[in-house]
């Protein structure tokens, strides 16, 4: 069976993340850390009628207890986007979250798969590889960016277009994890939806700013939380099968140093030297096991791959130089 650990779980998309964590019937313990608040929503959640046990972690001192022996890490904690703030104006709050956070994966369970959500995922996700690396735990097929929620948004969003279209059919979403870096590959579902050319446009934008949406609904008082939070699950159920012996397959957010082979297909797309990218991934009990290519990109697409390396590239050597500094 297989234990999960939430850090940041009393938050706006912790809560919602753990809840949907204790549903899982393959779950046997599920560890919920925060700074604040954590005893209170773990109480509340660990009287949900599922067999894996709840323990509730609060403060820094307790981070070492709540990793110890976990399989997978989820990292949802960090501060929301307001209205104006792009997810660049994240970092300097957020990068040292993270890091603090992996440098307790580092010491307590280096070999669990580990889930970054906190953005901006394009920089945070490096930040944790960099923390990896200097304590001599750093393998890259345990690293998970998840970009689920662009996934997510694109199967709604083509239905909203077309209600004919089934939102459960998965859309492929390469490059990285905000704005213009975001690449939906509607090509995909293209024979059976017939989106427009002006179509593709306006719905490749939406997915790219979904987002924003979200906050300006919100009028200040937070971010995507719930779509965030259904779409994080959605990624850790797929490691949960994938530990239990049923391999699957995910975009995400990752070093492509794990199949180098297997990356020259989205080089070849204009990604070029970049460390991290999202792409298609086989991944199995031990993290990722290899990178897939995706058929029949547009010529519009790969447009958008090209306009999204330049700004991939310069999240990621924030990232690093963060923690090289």
């Amino acid at each position: 069976m297989v234990k999960v650990a939430v850090l940041g779980a009393a938050g706006g998309i912790g809560q919602p993340l753990s809840l949907l964590v204790k549903l899982n019937e393959d779950v046997t313990a599920l560890n919920m850390y925060d700074i604040v608040r954590c005893p209170g929503v773990a109480a509340d959640i660990s009287h949900i009628n599922t067999n894996s046990t709840v323990t509730a972690f609060q403060g820094n001192d307790s981070l070492k207890d709540c990793l110890t022996g976990m399989d997978i890490v989820v990292i949802p904690a960090g501060v929301p986007r307001k209205p104006g703030m792009t997810r660049d104006d994240l970092f300097g709050v957020n990068a040292g979250i993270v890091r603090d956070l992996i440098q307790g994966v580092a010491d307590n369970c280096p070999k669990a798969l580990v889930c970054i959500i906190s953005n901006p995922v394009n920089s945070t996700v490096p930040i944790a590889a960099e923390v990896l690396k200097k304590n001599g735990v750093y393998d890259p097929k345990r690293l998970f960016g998840v970009s689920t929620l662009d996934i997510v948004r694109a199967s709604r969003f083509v239905r909203d277009v077309r209600p004919s279209f089934n939102a459960h059919t998965p859309i492929p979403v390469i490059g990285g994890h905000s704005g213009n870096t975001i690449v939906p590959i509607l090509s995909s579902v293209q024979s059976e939806v017939k989106l427009s050319e002006d179509e593709i446009k306006t719905v490749t934008h939406r997915i790219q700013f979904g987002g924003d949406e979200v906050v300006q609904a919100k009028n200040g008082e937070g971010s995507a939380t719930l779509s965030m939070a259904y779409a994080g699950y959605r990624f850790v159920a797929s490691l949960i099968s994938a530990i239990k012996g049923k391999p699957t397959t995910e975009c995400t957010f990752i070093d492509l140093s794990v199949d180098a082979q297997g990356a020259q297909f989205y080089r070849q797309l204009g990604a070029t030297d970049l460390e991290f990218f999202s792409v298609s991934a086989n991944i199995g009990p031990n993290g990722v096991e290899s990178i897939q290519p995706i058929s029949g990109i547009s010529p519009f697409e790969k447009e958008l791959i090209q306009a999204a390396v330049s700004p991939i590239a310069q999240n990621i050597a924030s990232g690093v130089n963060f923690i090289r500094k």
